[in-house]
């Protein structure tokens, strides 16, 4: 049984990023090109056609996985502080290009996600810290608190997977329960769109992130086998730059189809 287990977790670190990596940057050059196009329409996105948005959908794969390795950084790194000034620094970095995509759309007040990941980072931080409970709970809602302050991507949600994967590593059935509550919460608040949107897309759509918050959670509890790739290092600063490299293509996509 135990060799079985083995035999099937077949995904390194860097194998799993690559995996989420794809989708997200198809589906977001998707999504994203569209709602450049329709600024002023905030139901842009279902004018896609089916296929389309079904592809768009496949990019929700990546955000769990990205979740689930702030929770693995946290126990692997060597020093969580350099981690977290890490991603702070790169979040800066890649605001201006977040700016690019959102700004006509959102305005300014708009955050990328990698601004979510380092206030989870933070989360785990506090809820691992000598503090009291009470002030372990508050600091966790601080963290929450300046997502939604920044309205980075995500936001709460983001901060609640990450504290979630963490506090249950190691109690499978409590973990799987929580993320599932929560991935079916995240879903659900699509439901007050039905009658401003096609209602057929729009439970496709949700079918579809259900879909992909499970094959994420399959992938990082079953097929995950926690070891590093052959190249850690550059796959390290890979991940790192593709986040804002991928806003900078999608942007200049936009341009060339203009202009065409």
């Amino acid at each position: 049984m135990e060799d079985t287990k083995k035999s099937i977790k077949i995904f390194n670190r860097d194998m799993m990023k690559y995996m989420a990596l794809i989708p997200m940057a198809v589906g977001h050059a998707v999504a994203w090109i569209n709602l450049m196009h329709y600024p002023d329409d905030s139901e842009a996105l279902y004018r896609l056609s089916l296929p389309l948005l079904i592809i768009t959908g496949l990019a929700m794969f990546c955000p769990p996985v990205m979740f689930f390795f702030i929770t693995d950084g946290y126990k692997y790194t060597r020093d969580r502080k350099k981690y977290a000034e890490r991603l702070l620094v790169f979040a800066l970095i890649t605001q201006p290009f977040d700016w690019l995509i959102f700004k006509p759309i959102y305005g300014w007040w708009t955050s990328n996600v990698i601004f979510t990941l380092f206030f989870g980072l933070l989360a785990i931080m506090a809820w691992e810290s000598r503090f009291r409970l009470w002030q372990r709970v508050l600091l966790v809602i601080l963290c929450a608190g300046a997502t939604v302050l920044l309205h980075a991507d995500w936001m709460i949600f983001g901060v609640l997977f990450i504290l979630v994967l963490h506090i249950f590593r190691e109690k499978p059935k409590a973990r799987c329960t929580a993320y599932s509550i929560l991935a079916l919460i995240h879903v659900l608040l699509n439901l007050p769109s039905l009658g401003s949107v096609p209602t057929g897309k729009l439970l496709i759509n949700m079918f579809v992130t259900l879909c992909m918050f499970a094959a994420a959670y399959l992938c990082m509890t079953v097929f995950y086998n926690g070891k590093k790739s052959s190249h850690p290092v550059f796959a390290k600063w890979f991940f790192y730059i593709f986040y804002p490299a991928h806003y900078l293509v999608i942007y200049l996509i936009k341009l060339c189809m203009d202009r065409i």
